[in-house]
């Protein structure tokens, strides 16, 4: 009976791990397209560290809104490349919103985010705001919105720093 446990959950666990990203796309890869100015949602959520963050507050920055997961792989490879680039880039108009998908208490998640040592903002998200956001079936999923509040990029898959400056030097110019 044990046996028969243990072996479900390692099936489900690899399940987990290899659906977090498009099978067809590698982990490093991802794929990306560009949107036309479409409205990006209205949000209100609440911080890991208490802080109330809106779309209407974050108004004339270059938001990326990052759906993502601890158990996920490629969310996880893509942390070290954001922490970088938001050191580099806050003061220059760039936020990054880390909203996370788990099935986790916030206490959980974060012990996670302090042990990765994230520097921006992280909110456990439900339903609504992935429904609101429309991000895919597949995570990571990365969303820039410009600095009049639309979306204009979405990118499947892990996000490379390299890719995340220049796309926040294209919609910091707008």
């Amino acid at each position: 009976m044990k046996k028969s446990v243990w072996a479900i959950f390692m099936v489900i666990a690899l399940l987990a791990a290899y659906s977090c990203h498009k099978s067809e796309t590698p982990a490093s890869e991802g794929t990306s397209s560009s949107a036309s100015a479409e409205p990006a949602p209205s949000f209100e959520v609440t911080t890991l560290s208490g802080k109330q963050l809106s779309l209407s507050s974050l108004a004339g920055k270059v938001i990326l809104v990052n759906f993502w997961a601890t158990w996920c792989p490629p969310c996880r490879a893509e942390i070290p490349d954001f922490i970088e680039a938001y050191s580099e880039l806050k003061d220059l108009g760039l936020e990054i919103l880390g909203f996370s998908v788990d099935d986790l208490s916030e206490a959980e998640l974060k012990k996670f985010v302090d042990e990765a040592k994230i520097n921006y903002p992280v909110a456990l998200v439900g339903q609504d705001i992935v429904a609101s956001f429309k991000p895919g079936q597949y995570i990571p999923s990365s969303i820039f919105i410009d600095k009049k509040g639309n979306i204009r990029y979405r990118h499947v898959g892990k996000l490379g720093k390299d890719d995340l400056i220049k796309k926040f030097g294209e919609l910091n110019q707008e």
